[in-house]
């Protein structure tokens, strides 16, 4: 069997993952990176995402240094509300209904800003998120606290931070399955299978960044329930939760919330894992809040204006589950198909057009009298008042269940559309028990020397719910620190790299 000596083994390859390999390499430590997938399908999770990215940037004025490309014509077309870490972590708070680890949550947010900044410096470019604002009285006024994305989404984030690596002459090994890790006298032995080849590899630490349990159907049935066993899976079809489970048998104990997780509507005829050649999140329909939401009996059930889309889609998924056939569809009429997000003019968007609801209840396969008494109802609920849908307009309904609580604009100007959705779960909440310093905490809440852990691996931050971007942030912020913690502890341990 070949056998290696590194300082650092960091477990994954996306955004959390390389995030920790930089910070480790950059404070003199040898950093090993192990990916179980193909090169070609490198990047996990984070090669999917749309690239929005929350922090707490504080004002505009402030968040325009990580925003160089702005030119003074465009920041004067713009209207941002401020965002600080009293914002973030009232969002946070709010949305899981005040279960966030308070700790780990306050890295989150008083290390976001700063996060984004360090991630600058290594090469990924940001850009405003063009999802994130409508245009009103000549403005572009934003909205939900997610003004920033990465350039190029997630394909932008990972091939930055993947060149950055490179350069720092990282190993990354593809093609690579964990199969056992043996901790003897404060080092680790990692068994590795590389291409059919076992090999062993010691290290002082090793940091888990390889995902939760999302593409793994009997995990997700386990722990999430029976409906989530045929679930689209959003992203990579390799987070099947080996590192949980190699973890937990490490000493790791589990934490946060295991039956829930991030779920988002999804293109009925979606993949059902994620498509490497069609990257960027192309699927997720997001525009919900402008229009109406009903099951394949042609009766609603959500309230699609409760909030901004960034505080529900990963709820409303789960409640899509719930329906029967596990379908639903977005119904928008005329006034508002022109603010739809661009996914839904995607060829690869699912789409049923009529001059009549009647008309689109039978090609949505639909009780027409079913769907056209559902409409009446709303319409007749709908208040008067202005619609302003950069803001929570107040704009509802009253006398209907469920309500809808803003953006509220009858539903009767043709032509109709309608787009069948399903539910594709992201990343799941449930992962296990780090510190504030992403080390990984044993039974006794003391952590174990040399494992650390971060991105979906880390437990303890999302409950029910989650706002819209913290997840990318909350893999980089702890990536970054795991992989500093580690560099640490093999100063003070020794690492191998200095060993004869």
């Amino acid at each position: 069997m070949k056998k290696t000596d590194v300082d650092v083994v960091v477990l994954g390859t996306g955004n959390a993952a390389l995030c920790a390999a930089i910070a480790a390499k950059e404070q003199g430590a040898s950093v090993c990176m192990l990916e179980r997938a193909p090169k070609s399908k490198r990047g996990g999770n984070s090669y999917f995402t749309d690239g929005a990215i929350r922090c707490a940037y504080g004002r505009f004025q402030d968040l325009r240094a990580v925003l160089p490309d702005l030119d003074e014509e465009q920041i004067q077309q713009i209207s941002m509300p401020d965002y600080g870490e009293e914002a973030f972590m009232a969002d946070l708070l709010r949305l899981t209904d005040g279960q966030t680890d308070q700790k780990l949550a306050n890295q989150l947010v008083s290390r976001s800003f700063d996060t984004i900044q360090w991630m600058m410096k290594q090469g990924v470019q940001f850009t405003v998120n063009e999802n994130q604002y409508y245009e009103k009285d000549g403005k572009r006024q934003f909205w939900g606290g997610l003004p920033l994305k990465t350039k190029n989404k997630g394909v932008g984030l990972v091939q930055a931070l993947f060149q950055r690596a490179e350069a720092l002459g990282i190993d990354i090994k593809y093609d690579a399955k964990t199969t056992a890790l043996k901790q003897e006298d404060q080092l680790k032995k990692l068994i590795v299978e590389i291409a059919g080849e076992p090999v062993e590899i010691t290290a002082n630490a090793v940091i888990f960044a390889c995902g939760g349990f999302e593409a793994n159907a009997n995990m997700r049935k386990t722990h999430l329930g029976n409906e989530w066993e045929k679930a689209v899976v959003r992203g990579t079809a390799f987070n099947t939760g080996e590192g949980l489970t190699l973890a937990l048998k490490a000493g790791a104990v589990r934490y946060g919330q295991w039956d829930g997780c991030h779920a988002h509507t999804t293109d009925y005829h979606a993949p059902k894992t994620g498509d490497f050649n069609k990257p960027g999140d192309i699927y997720k329909k997001s525009s919900y809040p402008l229009g109406l939401i009903v099951n394949v009996k042609g009766e609603r059930f959500v309230d699609e204006g409760a909030d901004f889309r960034n505080y529900t889609y990963a709820k409303y998924g789960k409640e899509t589950l719930k329906q029967p056939e596990q379908k639903a569809f977005q119904l928008f009429d005329a006034q508002v198909s022109p603010n739809l997000r661009k996914e839904y003019h995607l060829p690869e968007a699912t789409c049923y057009k009529a001059d009549s609801v009647e008309e689109l209840a039978e090609k949505m396969d639909v009780c027409p009298e079913s769907l056209a008494n559902t409409i009446r109802a709303y319409n007749q609920a709908v208040q008067p008042g202005p619609y302003n849908p950069a803001i929570k307009d107040g704009k509802c309904t009253k006398g209907v269940c469920p309500p809808k609580s803003n953006w509220a604009l009858t539903f009767e100007k043709a032509p109709f559309y309608a787009f069948p959705v399903t539910c594709g779960i992201t990343f799941t909440f449930g992962g296990i028990h780090v510190s504030p310093e992403s080390e990984i905490l044993g039974d006794d809440k003391r952590p174990i020397a040399g494992l650390f852990a971060a991105g979906e691996m880390v437990g303890g931050l999302f409950y029910h719910n989650y706002p819209g971007g913290s997840g990318l942030m909350a893999g980089a912020v702890f990536g970054r620190l795991a992989g500093e913690q580690a560099a640490t502890f093999c100063n003070r341990t020794k690492p191998l790299s200095s060993k004869s």
